[in-house]
């Protein structure tokens, strides 16, 4: 700092005009320098030596424009480094975070200088980065592209993948598709005896077997429930009723089931699971407008799948007039809310089991079509327990098809028990 009295013999030796402009310019360079040291001793005692440092160690010759000028705003600036202090105290700034680059700028805003703080996210946008960071602090990304690029699983053309211990025991069982591959969980506690059998099958019969991680095992599934075992296999088709011999029954008290556009895998794969336990004879559903026997009807099934032969038809109406014409029962189902007048109703415990009969379900948002409920002999209803709500008076189609085949089958167990000794 230039001693005052230096200064004003400096003034001595020059014109009146430059005197003047030289007192104004020492004068300035006097106040500024008296300012900056105040503040100085101001920020050295509230924020420590870092932040003393970091305000004035860069040797400006002009201090930012919010501190206030040289010759106006210095109570100002000390009144707003003040309030900056309390703020930081508030925050509780860690002391151990490392400093900022010197070479950043001061924010606009009203805040101390320091940290540059970021503009914050409007809430969609901080919710999509909460939520990034949640899917992605696990791993980096270049770990995420190996672990993606590993999941590709080479398959045979046209093929699918069956999961769960009881469809791919099953389907080995039965045989009646091609095997390729069997994909078991890789485990470090060595294979379950269910994994053991599954391997010892896949080798007699030729298929490939691989030891694989779970997420590969979920890729190959779709993230369903896999219970450590897929395999690849060609798909189950439907036989057509038409154009392949049913095989004939010797019982004349047959039970066809008929399931026209069922539409749901796990309502299908429940009905057919229903059907073998309790002895149905035969499965016929619509080709249109129905689900297909993919693996999540076999999973769904507990593997029943494997075992029925499922047949399917173009024309349901047809079928039935056949059916009809071999003096067949023809028994569809409805609703108390359903009920029309033209058809009889009867509730399934009375039914009577008198001759072969098709028992018909419906869509599980429509029921039966009018061209099949016109064919229809008779309709069965299940008898709620209490008066329904409005709106929640029908039971699920996998529901009712367990009640109703349970009401009628269980007559033949009657008429089994009454004639056997």
């Amino acid at each position: 700092m230039q001693p005052i009295w230096a200064l004003c013999t400096s003034v001595a030796s020059v014109t009146s005009s430059a005197r003047l402009a030289f007192a104004l310019e020492a004068m300035q360079a006097f106040k500024f320098s008296t300012w900056k040291e105040r503040r100085l001793r101001s920020a050295c005692s509230r924020s420590g030596v870092f932040w003393a440092a970091r305000c004035f160690s860069s040797k400006q010759k002009h201090l930012p424009a919010r501190f206030g000028s040289p010759g106006q705003g210095g109570d100002e600036g000390n009144r707003q480094q003040h309030d900056g202090h309390r703020t930081r105290t508030s925050e509780q700034v860690n002391p151990e975070s490392p400093p900022p680059p010197r070479s950043c700028k001061p924010p606009k805003d009203s805040r101390p200088l320091g940290w540059k703080y970021k503009k914050s996210p409007g809430p969609a946008a901080s919710s999509r980065e909460e939520f990034r960071n949640l899917r992605e602090d696990d791993f980096s990304k270049p770990w995420r592209r190996r672990s993606q690029k590993s999941l590709s699983v080479r398959r045979t053309q046209g093929s699918e993948i069956l999961f769960g211990v009881g469809p791919c025991s099953i389907a080995f069982s039965q045989a009646k598709r091609n095997f390729f591959q069997l994909f078991v969980k890789s485990s470090s506690s060595g294979l379950r005896p269910v994994m053991e059998e599954f391997v010892q099958q896949a080798k007699a019969r030729g298929v490939s077997v691989r030891y694989v991680r779970r997420e590969v095992l979920d890729a190959l599934c779709k993230d369903e429930v896999h219970q450590g075992v897929c395999l690849e296999a060609s798909p189950l088709g439907l036989k057509s009723v038409e154009e392949t011999e049913v095989p004939a029954c010797r019982d004349p008290q047959q039970l066809w089931l008929l399931l026209e556009q069922i539409q749901d895998p796990m309502n299908l794969g429940t009905v057919l699971r229903c059907a073998y336990f309790l002895g149905v004879d035969q499965v016929v559903m619509s080709r249109s407008n129905s689900c297909p026997l993919t693996p999540v009807v076999s999973k769904a099934s507990a593997g029943a799948m494997e075992i029925l032969d499922v047949y399917s038809t173009d024309d349901i109406p047809r079928f039935l007039k056949a059916k009809i014409e071999a003096c067949w029962e023809v028994v569809g189902t409805v609703s108390k809310s359903e009920v029309e007048g033209n058809i009889p109703v009867v509730d399934c415990l009375d039914f009577q089991w008198e001759k072969p009969t098709v028992l018909v379900l419906g869509n599980e948002a429509s029921g039966l079509s009018p061209g099949t409920r016109s064919l229809c002999h008779k309709m069965l209803s299940i008898p709620p327990g209490i008066a329904l709500h409005p709106g929640l008076d029908s039971l699920n189609v996998s529901v009712a098809t367990g009640i109703l085949l349970h009401s009628i089958l269980r007559q033949k167990a009657k008429q089994h028990n009454a004639i056997s000794p």
